[in-house]
């Protein structure tokens, strides 16, 4: 979140490929155990495919959502001029 919102990065055009990284980072190391679903699309895409089950897909919702209010809690924290 950083990388790409921050006032200190911009002109910065690599963000994106921090981005991608990261995510290919962590679907590398955690795919085996998360199925690589970064995202709740993904959850319930897979859902759909039957690759898990359904009652499983809120751990991915719950978990995506509050990772992102908690990177958005962090961030106005670390860059408190940034609003």
């Amino acid at each position: 979140m950083n990388v790409a919102t921050a006032k200190g990065t911009s002109g910065n055009s690599f963000y994106g490929l921090a981005i991608g990284a990261t995510i290919l980072a962590m679907a590398s190391v955690l795919g085996k155990f998360s199925g690589g679903a970064y995202n709740p699309a993904v959850a319930i895409g897979l859902c759909i495919q039957k690759s898990f089950c359904m009652d499983q897909v809120w751990m991915y919702a719950v978990g995506n959502l509050g990772g992102g209010a908690l990177a958005a809690i962090v961030f106005s924290l670390n860059n408190p001029d940034d609003k």
